[in-house]
């Protein structure tokens, strides 16, 4: 649950359900919300995919995805398990050997969709690997290939159909005694996914791993994802969550951060609340929020920053920020500490002299956490 006793309109009830580990990672069970992607590499191409696991994983990923197309990729995956600092988890499609092949090769989970595994007696294959070797599995529903018997009784990719497919392969699951599953039915259609999602969260007590899948570009697909995923992360469903981006695989990292940074859900790095701008403004505050963005990608502890261009809205939202800059006149403005007036500032120094700022104010939380730590294992 995301609790706030002071301003009770910002609770989320988080949907309870069982955990399911990924590797060393908990998934559900009120475990922190996870941020997931996948590789774009071919994977047989060893050096390129660890180098952009080791990437995404820097950017903040807990778990990665990788395709295991064919045999060659699922010997490829030994390397890539070995090397990666994050859960891997094998994405099986078409033939079930391959999610055999890819638990003896270490991976943490492996993914199966039930549009084309193939028979139950196949996936009774892939649960006994699974179970050998430790894996968790996701049963991983797309509105986009859907077993034929459920489009020929449905008529056309629905809800009911895309929660019809995930319960039947839970029940194979469960029939062979593995419960160490999460499940996702994804659509491009917000509302197919949302109306699913929701009908999936009161029939299984299954980590649910959320996502709109082929959202579309960087700038489409993010405020799409967000529309969706945003939506049922409020309702409380959700324990794992890919932002499914046509861009950079760190970028969906970001993006799922920020959406669970915008509900209060999960923190990381600095969350910059800053005004579109207008005549009003004391400094250019497009140009000094871009620079800042890219100058504060290196801080992964949780604060709040305020850029505001006038002292409309500026000091009240320093208030309520670790940091702010509010612009003034004369080519200068306020610098807030911990919600404070402190100093004021030139322009020209603001964006340099506000990095420090922030980079001090992480290294004292950062100390303040360290301290907690140490008392709490004394």
């Amino acid at each position: 649950m995301s609790f706030n006793s002071i301003r009770p309109w910002r609770n989320i009830d988080r949907r309870q359900s069982r955990k399911v580990m990924v590797g060393s990672v908990p998934v559900g069970g009120g475990a922190p919300i996870t941020v997931q992607t996948m590789t774009n590499t071919l994977t047989t191409d060893v050096p390129d995919t660890i180098a952009q696991v080791q990437a995404v994983a820097e950017a903040g990923a807990d778990i990665v995805r990788v395709s295991v197309p064919d045999e060659a990729s699922a010997k490829a995956l030994k390397e890539i398990v070995r090397e990666s600092p994050v859960p891997i988890v094998a994405d099986i499609h078409f033939h079930y050997k391959r999610g055999i092949e890819a638990a003896e090769a270490g991976a943490a989970c492996l993914r199966i969709n039930p549009g084309n595994i193939g028979s139950e007696e196949r996936v009774k294959e892939i649960i006994k690997a699974a179970k050998d070797y430790g894996c968790s599995m996701r049963i991983g529903v797309n509105a986009g290939s859907l077993e034929k018997k459920l489009l020929d009784k449905y008529g056309e990719p629905c809800p009911d159909a895309m929660v019809e497919s995930g319960l039947d392969h839970i029940k194979i699951l469960e029939d062979n005694d593995f419960l160490d599953f999460k499940i996702s039915v994804k659509a491009s259609d917000v509302f197919m996914a949302t109306a699913a999602y929701q009908a999936l969260s009161e029939a299984t007590e299954a980590p649910i791993h959320l996502g709109i899948t082929e959202a579309g570009g960087l700038r489409s697909g993010t405020i799409k994802s967000a529309i969706g995923l945003g939506n049922l992360l409020w309702m409380g469903i959700g324990d794992t969550i890919r932002v499914s981006l046509s861009a950079d695989p760190i970028e969906e990292i970001k993006a799922g951060y920020d959406i669970l940074k915008s509900l209060g859900l999960r923190h990381r790095g600095v969350s910059i609340i800053s005004c579109p701008s207008c005549a009003r403004q004391g400094f250019d505050v497009i140009k000094t929020v871009e620079a800042l963005e890219i100058r504060l990608e290196h801080i992964k502890t949780p604060m709040s920053l305020s850029i505001i261009g006038c002292v409309v809205n500026g000091p009240g939202e320093a208030l309520m920020t670790d940091i702010g800059f509010t612009g003034g006149g004369n080519g200068a403005g306020m610098v807030y500490l911990a919600g404070k007036q402190s100093h004021k500032l030139s322009n020209e120094e603001m964006v340099d002299h506000i990095v420090e700022q922030v980079e001090n104010r992480a290294a004292t939380l950062e100390s303040g956490s360290s301290v907690d730590r140490i008392l709490t294992e004394n």
